[in-house]
């Protein structure tokens, strides 16, 4: 026997976009839809009955999820903060490894913090530490870390959120790696 009266939730269209989806695993679209509670009689809904939420909804799988995967970088984005992020390292390890860069360290802290701190919560430890294995192999390639070099990958390593006892650990790993 069909319902004679219930609540049903209507369902109005806010946005759209692309993100990462939890659901399907990869980029896709995305709407952004607000839902309202109505009491329904004979399935039309009539009157409210309160709101549902705000909820993103993939146009590939339909899987709805919280706003919050909004703040997930597309597999695109990531890619592009990566890159970003290694080219930045290598060129601020460069920079400290040249002769009276003092005044600069200021300037190189803040370029490292401004590519680094999107990408470092969306990394897992091993890419943290992969990022800063590779500053150091570049600061090693002209013999032991320079005070300034030491200094600009304890800077990384922070901007990485990897602990200060780690970083110490993986520059001396890295020391102690033949090339």
């Amino acid at each position: 026997m069909p319902h004679i009266w219930g609540v049903r939730t209507t369902w109005r269209t806010v946005g759209d976009g692309e993100f990462f989806c939890p659901g399907c695993g990869g980029d896709r679209s995305y709407l952004r839809r607000i839902g309202r509670h109505r009491f329904a009689l004979l399935g039309i809904p009539l009157l409210p009955r309160g709101t549902a939420g705000t909820v993103v909804e993939c146009a590939a799988c339909r899987a709805c999820f919280r706003t919050d995967v909004l703040g997930h970088p597309t597999t695109t984005r990531f890619s592009a903060m990566l890159r970003d992020a290694v080219h930045t390292v290598a060129l601020a390890v460069l920079a400290a490894g040249k002769e009276g860069i003092d005044g600069s360290g200021t300037a190189l802290t803040l370029e490292l913090h401004e590519v680094l701190d999107p990408l470092a919560p969306h990394l897992a430890p091993a890419g943290s530490e992969d990022i800063l294995l590779q500053g150091a192999r570049i600061a090693l390639a002209d013999g032991p870390y320079t005070p300034s070099e030491h200094h600009t990958l304890a800077a990384v390593g922070r901007a990485l959120l990897l602990s200060h006892e780690d970083t110490e650990r993986l520059l001396a790993i890295a020391a102690r790696t033949p090339p």
